[in-house]
């Protein structure tokens, strides 16, 4: 008894220490629990967490006999109308561009499919959709409108997320009517999904009207134009072309093919050069002004833009993956070279734009009768016009 009786003093004081400490642990607790719910109720920063919008296009086009024009102007124009979607902006952010392409009414195609044939899929693999733009031919035809809109606006990866802007433009010159499938039930179903239609007749508009292209874009709330499809693209030269025609070249040896179709693409490359030169020196200046721009990508066979990606390690691409002439290089020296293509390449981009603000500054004051009845002055007008309702800026 005496024992406890001369402890119980030690005992309090270890209890009161115990009780200290409890509560004191208490406390942090309290306190760490605080700061997590502060951590939790913190505003989130917006320009943190948003992901850039999308536009997306689909171009529906009438290769029947009578469309050479038609076709001509899309070849001729189609980097111009490129280089106006790479200037859109919306909260900020630039969106990403994706481009498919359909042909309709080429009596070649199967009937039993309505003459329709899907050329490329949804993609922002450009050179490869402006090789298959190339490779179109036109051939008699019977043109079905309502199928081919169904078809678009079925087949290809459309958002779910109404921010994004989604269009599809159809070109042909025959009665909207035709075809098993109503136009009005194919236009209806494309709005259901957020995709507007715009129609553009080639000939006469009032007799596009009267044939029903400017009903099919209505039920969408899409815009009817009409263009004279003969007419020759005009293209006028500025002081600054040859200096970027200079650069596109040098914008060509950043890029260093891999795997096992990199080669052909590196040339596939060089070919489109060629062919919008095709429509004079001007054209092949729109393109290349597309290639500095964030719209031009080639990740599945340039190891420059495949670098943007964490996941891409240059060190795992087998040897009979590597240009000739990173072969016999070290993980290092591949590492290396890389990131000195990638300095070059962001270089000659900002060379390239620099030098192409001077030239739409020249073109603007030379500007003189621009006929407006063509497939990219309509195409450009409808799509400004519909990107600013969806919160998009030029």
């Amino acid at each position: 008894m005496k024992k406890i009786t001369k402890s119980l003093p030690y005992l309090l004081l270890a209890f009161a220490f115990l009780s200290g400490t409890v509560a004191l642990y208490a406390g942090n607790i309290r306190t760490a629990v605080r700061k997590i719910q502060t951590i939790k109720q913190a505003p989130i920063d917006p320009n943190t967490t948003k992901t850039a919008k999308k536009i997306k296009l689909a171009l529906l086009l009438d290769t029947s006999g009578s469309m050479d024009g038609l076709i001509d102007q899309a070849k001729s124009q189609f980097w111009t109308i490129v280089n106006e979607l790479a200037a859109a902006k919306c909260d900020g952010a630039k969106p990403e561009v994706k481009i498919a392409l359909y042909e309709y009414g080429n009596d070649g195609l199967p009937a039993s499919e309505g003459y329709i044939r899907l050329v490329t899929p949804l993609t922002n693999d450009l050179d490869k959709l402006s090789q298959d733009l190339f490779a179109l031919k036109t051939n008699g035809g019977s043109e079905f409108c309502g199928h081919v809109i169904q078809t678009a606006s079925r087949q290809l990866d459309w958002s779910a997320d109404g921010g994004d802007l989604q269009i599809i433009f159809i070109a042909g010159n025959e009665p909207f009517t035709q075809g098993s499938i109503n136009y009005q039930i194919a236009c209806e179903e494309a709005k259901k999904k957020n995709i507007i239609v715009n129609t553009i007749f080639c000939g006469d508009f009032q007799e596009g009207i009267n044939t029903s292209w400017k009903s099919g874009a209505d039920l969408t709330s899409g815009s009817y134009a009409s263009i004279e499809q003969n007419s020759k693209t005009v293209f006028t030269p500025s002081p600054y072309d040859d200096k970027i025609d200079q650069l596109n070249t040098q914008l060509n040896n950043t890029y260093i093919e891999y795997g096992t179709e990199g080669k052909k693409r590196k040339e596939a490359q060089a070919t489109q050069d060629a062919e919008s030169e095709s429509y004079g020196a001007a054209n092949k200046v729109n393109r290349a002004v597309s290639k500095s721009t964030h719209v031009y990508q080639n990740k599945s066979w340039d190891m420059v833009d495949a670098a943007e990606d964490k996941s891409f390690d240059v060190t795992k691409v087998t040897k009979n993956e590597l240009p000739q002439a990173m072969k016999n290089m070290s993980d290092d020296q591949k590492k290396s070279y890389v990131k000195q293509k990638t300095v070059e390449r962001e270089k000659i981009k900002v060379e390239i734009q620099e030098l192409n603000r001077k030239r739409t500054t020249f073109l603007l004051a030379q500007k003189k009768d621009e006929k407006e009845n063509m497939l990219d002055k309509s195409m450009i007008n409808s799509i400004k016009a519909q990107a600013e309702k969806n919160n998009f800026k030029f």
